[in-house]
């Protein structure tokens, strides 16, 4: 992988612009959610999450993509601020020819068109750090050329230091959970979803990890077409999930098995998991979705083996009603300060995204529940009894386990899926131990560069 020119590299004019940009929004958020807390009455949270997202809603990069991250997690936002932004535009109108002309002859140098056999003008995908273009290798082979925007790197310094502050509002109107840990964690997530080299190793990794599976594929990277910024791999068709919405129940049903086994697998295997739910990170091919597409490699979170283990013993001990090792295995996560009272709040939660694991029968992951309520009533319960105990801090490790199980239990009741998820799960803890874990992990990311 080349990276021939570095234009982009944290320019404190482009830092300091950003900061102006945001700041001057979330400025103007600010003055309304002072002036809702007096005049707004019982519908204030409403009116702010409007202002909010209405200060985010016009940028792209960062800080857009983080509101949409809290957005999904649902025990974190109050219900109006969810709402809001979880409507914040997810493909954004993508950039122009002369950007894109500009950009690739930065990466690849002047002669970069020729380098192609053919590269599509207009972009096929276009989300909030970067787009997608299709192309045609010299050989043949259908490409997917993904291209980073400009002053990536000094937006994320940017709005990591206004995100703080945006996080100040939400813990004015609500002091239930500390989410200091959790922007660290994001944080460190966006600063590797800009590292393109840091993707492509862990396109590899999962390609290893499926590798002689017809159902679980995965692209491959294209060295001589990519560079920090600019990704080009092998071009996968396939349709996306809400297109088989109506399909027959045994598709849909094999589609969530295949997402299921995608998930779980490589976290209780390796230590990995696919940290973004997002619906156009995976697409499915063949007669019937005979074959799953893994998209994205952006947001792949590497936990500590512990943390993994602690993930396990949680759902044995929820499984065995075992008190005791329900408190162990949330002092492994991380959390402080446990007690009766507060492990009863945390089980809350934790009955909700282990219950399908628990139940030992053919079920979908909540009956009668719309995709975007999934979890909302179970975390209005988790807040209100913080509420009574102060502030708890959120462990980071905890951010994407969560965001990434409640994406995944989405798309599993937009298909409409029945299974005896227990069975799956227990299927993919054949062989675990933290010990297992620890040296697959180590052995996969050494094979891959990591």
């Amino acid at each position: 992988m080349s990276d021939r020119n570095d234009p982009e590299r944290d320019r404190l004019s482009g830092r300091l612009s950003r900061f102006a940009k945001v700041g001057a929004g979330l400025s103007g958020a600010a003055v309304s959610y002072g002036a809702n807390r007096v005049f707004a009455g019982d519908d204030a949270n409403a009116r702010n999450a409007k202002a909010l997202k209405a200060a985010l809603g016009g940028l792209k990069g960062p800080l857009m993509k983080a509101a949409q991250m809290f957005a999904t997690v649902p025990d974190l936002l109050p219900p109006e601020f969810a709402k809001e932004f979880a409507e914040l535009q997810t493909n954004a109108p993508a950039m122009g020819w002369p950007f894109v002309r500009r950009r690739m002859a930065t990466e690849l140098g002047a002669d970069w068109q020729g380098k192609f056999a053919s590269f599509e003008h207009e972009a096929a995908a276009a989300a909030s750090l970067g787009q997608v273009h299709r192309a045609t290798a010299h050989d043949g082979r259908s490409l997917a050329v993904k291209l980073q925007y400009p002053d990536m790197q000094s937006a994320v310094e940017s709005d990591l230091g206004q995100l703080r502050a945006l996080i100040g509002l939400f813990k004015r109107m609500d002091g239930s959970i500390d989410p200091s840990q959790m922007i660290v964690e994001i944080g460190d997530r966006l600063r590797e979803e800009l590292d393109y080299g840091r993707e492509a190793r862990m396109m590899s990794l999962y390609g290893n990890f499926f590798a002689g599976r017809e159902d679980i594929r995965t692209p491959t990277m294209v060295p001589e077409l990519s560079t920090g910024r600019l990704l080009s791999m092998t071009w996968l068709d396939g349709r996306g999930l809400l297109a088989f919405k109506s399909a027959p129940q045994e598709v849909r049903d094999r589609i969530a098995a295949l997402l299921f086994e995608a998930w779980w697998s490589p976290m209780t295997h390796l230590g990995v998991i696919h940290g973004d739910p997002h619906l156009g990170n995976y697409s499915f091919g063949g007669e019937g979705a005979a074959h799953l597409n893994l998209l994205d490699f952006g947001c792949i979170r590497v936990f500590p083996p512990k943390f993994v283990a602690g993930v396990v013993r949680l759902y044995r001990a929820l499984s065995n009603d075992d008190r005791a090792e329900q408190m162990e295995s949330y002092r492994s996560w991380g959390f402080t300060g446990l007690n009766d009272d507060l492990v009863d709040t945390l089980n809350v939660w934790a009955r909700f995204i282990y219950g399908p694991l628990l139940d030992d029968r053919v079920r979908t992951v909540a009956d009668d529940v719309p995709p975007g309520e999934y979890g909302r009533r179970e975390a209005f319960r988790v807040r209100q009894a913080l509420k009574a105990k102060g502030p708890v801090t959120i462990p980071r490790e905890f951010v994407f386990m969560d965001r990434a199980a409640i994406g995944l239990g989405a798309a599993f009741l937009h298909l409409g899926a029945s299974h005896n998820w227990k069975q799956l799960f227990e299927a993919s803890l054949e062989g675990f131990s933290e010990e297992a874990v620890a040296e697959r992990q180590a052995n996969a990311l050494k094979e891959v560069g990591l």
